[in-house]
């Protein structure tokens, strides 16, 4: 974590763990309007004159599309169009960012660094760099717009002022991550906490669970091919960028077959966290690779854990879906905030 905002934080009554996590006194479960450190999640530069068309080759999105008013989600394939990570890519002062659980951050840097070559392009750990936090709830795009000259209200879009990028996030929720120096950030967090409860890095990954906006974590490497994480349907692919790693698979997914799994929220009464990469069950399943695997969960506030699963599409139609094996909790299947009603191609 950056040290000055580090400082920052604990004359604000916050303790940091070892390993980076913030807690403040008192701090509510899911407050209504909520002031997050972000400082949890890797950040990637990636600059250089040859930086846009480097990714270009590499992400499953159209990073040309990317600018200080427009951000987007992204997948980082294998050659076999298997996700290696998901990214949310945004600019900030001219230069791109790659946000990505910090799980996964060296091993990215490293892979992307392989494919460097000859191009004008440098990869580098930006995480202490830049330092961001989130603000979520009804009362965001009202109290941002005392800091701001406005909020952006679409999912996508975004605006830079006084060194700070402002970005709003998807969801049925207001939610917005602003990233900046910490001189920029400071007074900043000042402004809102005024008005917002902080909130823990659980309950920001919740509102992603719940937004139906996936990550990919150790349990999950190469484990879905993007369609199956929904990001066709969450603007993560773009089908006419041109070539990028594993653009052949995932093209191939969408023009020539019907796929068979997709990614749902679901809800389970379960004391303990179930992990990314564990099975999820159904007796109608017949294929050799279960009826599914759980993307994410993170407690939900009136109990158990809220999930993103993907599953096979008949099994979800059969809806007698548990964890682990025939025994298992239950899953109860959830309403995303988006539709998936769209033409399919197949795995």
């Amino acid at each position: 974590m950056n040290d000055q905002w580090t400082r920052f934080l604990e004359s604000r009554t916050a303790t940091i763990d070892n390993d980076g996590t913030v807690l403040f006194p008192g701090q509510p479960s899911a407050p209504d309007c909520a002031l997050f450190d972000l400082s949890h999640l890797g950040l990637i530069q990636v600059s250089g004159d040859d930086a846009e068309s480097f990714l270009q080759g590499q992400l499953t999105n159209d990073v040309r599309e990317v600018s200080s008013s427009h951000h987007q989600l992204s997948g980082y394939c294998t050659p076999k169009g298997r996700l290696l990570a998901g990214f949310l890519v945004f600019q900030h002062t001219g230069k791109l960012f790659l946000q990505t659980p910090r799980n996964r951050l060296q091993p990215m840097i490293d892979r992307l660094s392989m494919f460097v070559l000859m191009s004008r392009v440098v990869v580098e750990n930006a995480s202490d760099r830049l330092v961001r936090i989130g603000l979520a709830g009804d009362c965001a795009p009202e109290l941002l717009a005392t800091a701001f000259t406005k909020a952006p209200r679409r999912t996508g879009d975004a605006i830079e002022e006084n060194g700070v990028s402002l970005l709003r996030l998807g969801g049925q929720l207001p939610r917005y991550e602003m990233a900046g120096e910490a001189d920029a950030i400071s007074p900043l967090w000042d402004r809102l906490a005024a008005q917002a409860a902080p909130g823990d890095r659980d309950y920001w990954a919740l509102l992603d669970i719940r937004a139906g906006i996936p990550s990919i974590d150790t349990g999950t490497v190469e484990a879905f091919l993007p369609q199956m994480l929904n990001l066709h349907v969450i603007d993560g692919v773009s089908f006419t960028k041109g070539c990028y790693t594993g653009q052949e698979v995932v093209a191939r997914m969408k023009y020539l077959g019907k796929l068979k799994r997709l990614m749902y929220l679901a809800h389970a009464d379960v004391d303990s966290r179930p992990l990314p990469g564990d099975e999820v069950f159904s007796v109608h399943s017949a294929s050799a690779q279960g009826a599914g695997k759980v993307v994410d969960a993170r407690p939900a506030p009136a109990g158990g854990y809220d999930l993103l699963v993907v599953l096979e599409i008949s099994s979800r139609e059969q809806d007698d879906l548990r964890l682990a094996d025939a025994s298992g909790p239950r899953l109860t299947i959830q309403e995303l905030p988006y539709s998936m009603e769209q033409k399919e191609t197949s795995q």
